[in-house]
């Protein structure tokens, strides 16, 4: 019974989030964008090469999440690893040794050459081939690099969010709770930092990264989140300069309450609130960030699937207008999709509307 106490919420927070429901547009939209989440995590029993199962010779097979089996073991005759659609239209032909194959729904790759052997150019959508939105110009299955290319800027978007808001906000109460000189001095080398451009030194950095390193998405993240966490700094001073006036400090203070005790334990959950507002948006402006320097050729490294490589080739083809469409789309569809979420726990959880002090 105690254990179930811990996990009930609180009046206020029940108030906010039926507000929330309330809000069709913003609830449906979250559940929208909660189940592209959901099926992206599992994309590789959706979108995948490998088959889900096999059953051969009276055995049965899972090489999704396995290793790798050559051709040699499912009786062909090569020692590589065994192509699934290939292997799945000989069984087909043999009905007779009950032998079949299970593939995913899009049975391709993200960085699978769907045509070896012949031409590099993009080919339109063919629902009798699975390509169901073509493909790019060196042969590789679009529906398959959008959804990995979603997860890739999820892992991104997520990580961004983590070490900004934990830079932000420690750096921004210690700013509001302290004051005085070590305030003044530490939004001075704010300021200093913020007027370095960002670009430049992306730019400069992939050009000294030796090539065997590369711009992966560890080093990539690493800058965009060292130039990124400075305007978290702001909100949370502000908040907390409100907060350390409140008679509960005051108290906590007097009861001898270390300053990280009051900052983290008692000051920073009185301001949740203003950072769940920011969330969906900080999500959004990073997934634009790393679509942007991906076209530009600064982001992940090719064959990394991503959106802004996307629409770098399909500004580039403009004769196979599928491509762009694609990836504009799903981009466009996911960025509206976190605003109408962003705006609906905004006005949910609107401190203006739900304040308990007067």
């Amino acid at each position: 019974m105690a254990l179930k106490s811990r996990f009930l919420l609180d009046p206020l927070t029940r108030k906010k989030l039926r507000r929330f429901r309330s809000i069709r547009r913003g609830y449906v939209s979250f559940l929208l964008l909660t189940t592209a989440i959901l099926l992206s995590i599992i994309a590789e029993l959706l979108v995948n090469s490998r088959a889900l199962i096999v059953h051969y010779e009276g055995e049965t097979f899972f090489p999704t999440y396995g290793g790798i089996s050559t051709g040699r073991d499912f009786g062909l005759n090569y020692d590589y690893e065994v192509n699934y659609r290939d292997l799945q239209a000989a069984f087909k032909a043999d009905p007779a040794s009950g032998n079949w194959v299970l593939m995913p729904p899009v049975p391709f790759d993200p960085l699978e050459n769907c045509y070896p052997g012949e031409s590099f150019r993009p080919r339109p959508p063919s629902f009798a081939e699975g390509h169901y939105l073509g493909t790019d110009q060196i042969n590789r299955d679009i529906l398959a690099r959008l959804v990995y290319g979603f997860r890739n800027a999820l892992i991104f978007s997520a990580a961004f969010l983590v070490f900004t808001y934990l830079i932000g906000i420690t750096l921004g109460c210690l700013m509001g709770y302290f004051g005085g000189w070590f305030d003044l001095g530490v939004q001075r080398l704010i300021e200093i930092w913020s007027n370095i451009p960002f670009l430049f030194v992306v730019i400069i950095v992939a050009s000294v990264i030796p090539a065997g390193i590369g711009m992966n998405l560890g080093v990539l993240l690493f800058i965009v989140v060292l130039f990124s966490w400075t305007s978290m700094t702001y909100y949370m001073r502000s908040a907390t300069y409100k907060e350390k006036t409140r008679d509960y400090v005051h108290a906590a203070e007097v009861l001898g309450a270390s300053t990280s005790r009051i900052v983290f334990r008692h000051i920073l959950p009185n301001v949740l609130s203003t950072l769940v507002t920011f969330i969906p948006f900080t999500i959004a402006s990073s997934i634009s960030a790393l679509t942007a320097l991906d076209f530009l050729g600064f982001g992940l490294p090719p064959p990394t699937p991503s959106w802004g490589e996307l629409l770098r080739q399909g500004t580039s083809n403009l004769q196979a207008p599928w491509i762009v469409a694609s990836a504009f789309s799903a981009l466009v569809l996911v960025l509206v999709l976190v605003t109408f979420v962003g705006e609906a726990i905004r006005e949910a959880f609107d401190p203006k509307k739900f304040t308990v002090y007067r």
